[in-house]
């Protein structure tokens, strides 16, 4: 039997506005995918933690052996510094002891030298006593005069030359004045007490002279 036109028209209407009914999307592909993707993310989260705990453990390694590397060359120094300390303590007392022994004997070489000049001088003496020769006396005397003055210059001790020689502070010591008549002597030595010497270049003793003026 059909349906009379003005039947189908409320029936079309009554489907229009039927409510539209709720369905379930939970188990759609889409959100079945977007799950699945959720998964990893979460599941992964134990594997970073033990990333980072390795990260940390390795740190912790690398300090422990930058902290034994430093121990150890901290020793090393320490080490160093001690035996330094004691080489230069060694070197300090055996300099003071060469020092002390240097200033104590250093005039040796120099009294073996002068030594024989003794020897002239009591052979002389003894000469004097027994001799009559007023001559050979003095010949021997020269003898051993020049015999000390070749010793001083070859030790570099030298003369100071000042009999007529203008006076010069630096050189000599005035312990007179006398005047005299001619004019080019005015200012100059006139007699010397005592003899000057240098050592080397430098002035070991000053001459005691007598100016005129």
């Amino acid at each position: 039997m059909k349906k009379k036109p003005r039947e189908q028209e409320e029936l079309k209407e009554e489907e229009t506005n039927k409510p539209i009914e709720d369905k379930d999307y939970s188990h759609t592909p889409e959100n079945s995918a977007g799950g699945d993707q959720s998964n990893p993310v979460y599941g992964n989260s134990g594997g970073a933690t033990s990333a980072g705990e390795d990260s940390e453990s390795m740190t912790a390694d690398k300090v422990v052996a930058d902290v034994r590397e430093t121990t150890e060359k901290l020793a090393e120094m320490q080490d160093k510094y001690i035996r330094l300390s004691a080489e230069f303590d060694n070197y300090r007392k055996r300099t003071l002891r060469e020092k002390m022994e240097l200033s104590k004997y250093a005039a040796e070489e120099l009294f073996l030298k002068i030594i024989p000049l003794m020897d002239d001088f009591d052979r002389a003496l003894a000469h004097m006593g027994t001799s009559t020769d007023s001559a050979a006396i003095k010949d021997g005397l020269e003898l051993i005069y020049n015999k000390f003055s070749d010793f001083l210059k070859q030790n570099g001790i030298k003369e100071i030359e000042s009999m007529n020689s203008g006076f010069d502070v630096d050189l000599h010591e005035a312990v007179a004045k006398v005047p005299v008549e001619e004019e080019d002597k005015k200012g100059k030595v006139v007699d010397v007490v005592q003899k000057g010497y240098y050592i080397q270049d430098k002035v070991l003793r000053h001459s005691k002279v007598v100016v005129g003026e």
